[in-house]
């Protein structure tokens, strides 16, 4: 079932004011969708559930989808990288989600919360809830692997791990059968993000999103970009657009569950702007934000 209902609130365009105003519209825009959908909330509107994220215990909220179709699993390098890259696509058209997240023991958080959160036991705990906030509107069901994540500065991923982590999907799906694959398609170079890549390749996924990292470039660049066409070691993907604009508020919704990563706020303007410019490829008219994906084009 799609989601239908477009946002009544008016979405901001970047740059159109100024280079500098669009994470300030998009903040103030995502504020009236919030209060909009705090109204229904308080006069029992059963489709409004209330989020509160994990960091800042701020409540926001959102209309719970009801999934249906083909079940799919989702396997996600770290707790926030679905959110990030493919949740507005299943925001619009949901479906039964099993989401398998592979590292979840890390010392990943924004310096500024480092004073709050200073051992690997603290922020793999508040990621963790992070990841189950956000998981929450779309009825997900989740898997944790138990694997540390890589630190800088990244080397090589470690070719023995690789072989442990595959067989640990393996198992996992083969507890889900007629199950959909999908998982990133390392445009980024991070490590952990080309394992997954690769163990998902082996086992069959043929499903991609294009996966954007936590750097400024949010793994974007044209160097990034380059290699990842250039690569020889896959087959070749070929890639579509989802048009995401009528959840994109929504979507907003969903990463500030992660505010250990996006903080502050505002820092969550990136990935929206790579979406209003990825909606340059739809068809005129269409959307003005889109998530890319990609299809192997031969098993």
């Amino acid at each position: 079932m799609s989601h239908q209902a477009a946002t009544p609130v008016d979405l901001p365009v970047p740059d159109a004011e100024g280079i500098y105003t669009f994470p300030d519209d998009l903040v103030r825009a995502h504020q009236q969708w919030t209060d909009q959908l705090a109204e229904r909330h308080r006069a029992d509107d059963d489709q409004v559930i209330e989020l509160k994220a994990p960091h800042s215990r701020r409540s926001y909220y959102i209309e719970a989808r009801r999934p249906e179709g083909r079940p799919v699993l989702v396997i996600e390098p770290h707790h926030d990288d679905f959110a990030l890259s493919a949740s507005g696509t299943f925001l619009t058209h949901p479906r039964p989600l099993t989401v398998v997240t592979v590292f979840t023991r890390s010392r990943s958080i924004h310096p500024a919360l480092e004073g709050a959160y200073s051992t690997e036991a603290a922020v793999s705990a508040l990621r963790d809830q992070e990841g189950a906030a956000a998981l929450t509107p779309f009825s997900a069901t989740r898997t944790l692997l138990d694997h540390k994540d890589a630190d800088p500065p990244y080397q090589p991923y470690d070719k023995r791990r690789l072989e442990r982590i595959t067989d640990e999907l393996r198992e996992i799906i083969a507890q889900h059968p007629g199950t959909e694959l999908l998982a990133p398609a390392a445009v980024t170079r991070h490590p952990d993000h080309l394992l997954v890549h690769e163990a998902a390749v082996r086992l069959g996924c043929r499903w991609f999103w294009e996966d954007l990292a936590f750097w400024s470039t949010y793994a974007l660049s044209g160097c990034d970009q380059n290699l990842f066409r250039m690569r020889s070691d896959r087959p070749a993907l070929s890639p579509s657009l989802v048009d995401v604009t009528d959840v994109i508020l929504d979507k907003v919704t969903v990463l500030r569950m992660h505010g250990s990563q996006m903080h502050p706020a505002r820092k969550a303007y990136r990935p929206f702007r790579h979406a209003w410019t990825t909606a340059a490829d739809l068809l005129a008219g269409t959307g003005t934000y889109a998530e890319r994906f990609y299809r192997t084009e031969s098993l």
